[in-house]
């Protein structure tokens, strides 16, 4: 278990590299070493359940690219704070910015590329958004992101642990006339089960109560990945979905279809998504209905 002082020496190294050297190390060491660990065997499964026409070569190359951006976001880490707009080099880019909400928003993305920079960049932008966590186990890592984080986009946004307290202070934020950024694409065991890649997977549903609650459009927004430590925010027009009155319904019809955003992205580039985590349940469990 890495220790506080271990860290914060692994940063100080990273932080000599630069943004580039620090993100092709990191990604290299992290692909080399990624496909041997436990959790190449979950992505393997959760490969040939979402992607059947892929061969195990294929699944292979996949998971070692997963493996790749996983390094390069923790080689990025120490310089999300250095990482500005910029035509060239290490930084960012925008893609849809007519797109961007003048007042309140629920902005949704995933864990693709280097999501790290979604609340950087919307802080640059001058955006009050704030975002969701989930914390570390480990309390030093914990610890340290967050300070990572926090340097990165300042005292003005606020991330909220996920679980209930978490979920109060989410909605005072949005009720005060602030945004909520939030990974919709983890395994909720409190959500409800709608499809994703054709298989019934437990999905978050606050963002479907957060739009609903305060009658707030929802924002697809995602990070690609142009080379290392160079990053484009792509934001994409409002999702069209049903208010119909019927709470209970809408909840389910706006969940779908923000499974069903996020899986054109990831089918778009799978390498770029996190295959990592126990997405769907075992495979005895049915499929999504056709």
């Amino acid at each position: 278990m890495p220790t506080r002082f271990g860290l914060l020496i692994a940063i100080a190294i990273l932080r000599a590299l630069g943004p580039e050297r620090a993100s092709n190390l990191a990604g290299t060491v992290a692909a080399a070493i990624g496909r041997h660990l436990g959790a190449s065997r979950i992505a393997d499964r959760n490969l040939a359940l979402a992607l059947p026409d892929l061969t195990p070569a294929a699944r292979r190359r996949v998971i070692t690219e997963v493996w790749r951006n996983l390094g390069r976001n923790v080689g990025e880490l120490p310089h999300l704070a250095a990482l500005k707009r910029s035509t060239h080099g290490p930084g960012w880019e925008l893609v849809g910015e007519e797109n961007l909400p003048q007042g309140q928003a629920i902005f949704f993305s995933a864990h693709c590329h280097n999501w790290e920079m979604i609340l950087p960049i919307a802080a640059q932008l001058g955006l009050a958004v704030s975002g969701a966590y989930r914390r570390a186990s480990n309390p030093a890592v914990e610890e340290v992101i967050q300070n990572l984080r926090l340097a990165a986009h300042g005292n003005h946004v606020t991330m909220f642990p996920k679980g209930a307290a978490g979920a109060r202070a989410a909605i005072a934020h949005l009720a005060r006339g602030g945004s909520l950024g939030l990974l919709v694409d983890q395994k909720m065991n409190d959500g409800i089960a709608v499809p994703f890649f054709g298989r019934m997977a437990m999905t978050a549903t606050a963002p479907a109560q957060f739009a609903l609650r305060f009658n707030l459009p929802l924002v697809p927004i995602r990070i690609e990945r142009i080379g290392p430590a160079r990053l484009r925010l792509v934001c994409e027009p409002p999702l069209a979905v049903p208010r119909t009155g019927d709470r209970a319904a809408d909840i389910r019809a706006i969940t779908t279809a923000l499974n069903a955003r996020v899986e054109a992205w990831v089918r778009a580039d799978p390498g770029s998504w996190l295959w990592l985590h126990r997405r769907w349940p075992k495979p005895e469990c049915p499929s999504a209905p056709a």
